[in-house]
C-alpha cells in the first residue's frame, strides 16, 4: 500500500462539457486513491477567468493579487500537494480553459510577496486526457506542455494517463486505459 498521508489532490477539469471522457477517466483513476486522501474537483470552464494580459514588461512588471475566480483557483492551487490537469486533447494541445488557467500562472509568479513559483516547487503534477484515435503520440504536444510546465516550476511530473475515446462515454470501452487508471496515482 502506498503512503498518501497528508496529500491533497486538485483535479482541474479542462473540458467545456461535463461528464466527458477525460473527466470519466480521471474519476476512474481517483477512485483508486485511499478514502482519506482529500480530493477537490474544479471545472475550469465554470470559473470565468478574465483574459490573461501579459504586462510583465510594463512598469515594474508586477501583477496585482488576483480576485474573484482567479483568487479561488490560486488558493486551491496553493492548497494542493498534487495537481491533476484533466484536459481533453483539443487540436493536439490542452483545452482553452486549461491553457487560460496555466497562463494565469505567469501573472501569479509576478504578484509581489506571493512567491508562487517557489511555493509550487516540489508539488506533483499529473495529466489525464482522452483523444480521438488510437495513436497516443497525437497527445505529445499536450504531454510536452505539462512536462515543461513541471520542469520550469520545479514540480514532480508523474506523466499523463491517456485513453482513446471520441463519443461521450466511449472511454469506458478502452480496457487498457481502465487498467492503467487503477495504478496511475502512485507516490
Amino acid at each position: 500500500m502506498h503512503d498518501f498521508s497528508g496529500r491533497r489532490f486538485l483535479f482541474l477539469l479542462g473540458s467545456t462539457r461535463t461528464g466527458g471522457n477525460t473527466e470519466t477517466l480521471a474519476q476512474q483513476a481517483a477512485a483508486q486513491l485511499p478514502s482519506d486522501v482529500e480530493q477537490h474537483w474544479v471545472r475550469l470552464a465554470e470559473m470565468r477567468l478574465p483574459a490573461f494580459a501579459d504586462v510583465r514588461h510594463d512598469g515594474d512588471g508586477s501583477y496585482p493579487p488576483p480576485t474573484g475566480h482567479a483568487r479561488t483557483l490560486l488558493d486551491a492551487t496553493l492548497d494542493a500537494t498534487d495537481l491533476v490537469i484533466a484536459s481533453p486533447l483539443y487540436w493536439y494541445a490542452v483545452s482553452t480553459p486549461t491553457k487560460q488557467y496555466l497562463d494565469h500562472w505567469s501573472g501569479w509568479m509576478r504578484v509581489p510577496g506571493l512567491d508562487f513559483r517557489a511555493r509550487m516547487a516540489g508539488r506533483t503534477l499529473w495529466g489525464v486526457t482522452a483523444l480521438s484515435g488510437a495513436d497516443h503520440s497525437d497527445a505529445d504536444p499536450l504531454v510536452g506542455t505539462l512536462t515543461k510546465t513541471a520542469r520550469y516550476m520545479h514540480m514532480d511530473f508523474r506523466g499523463v494517463l491517456l485513453a482513446s475515446a471520441t463519443r461521450p462515454g466511449q472511454v469506458t470501452t478502452d480496457e487498457d486505459a481502465a487498467r492503467r487508471a487503477k495504478t496511475f496515482f502512485t507516490p
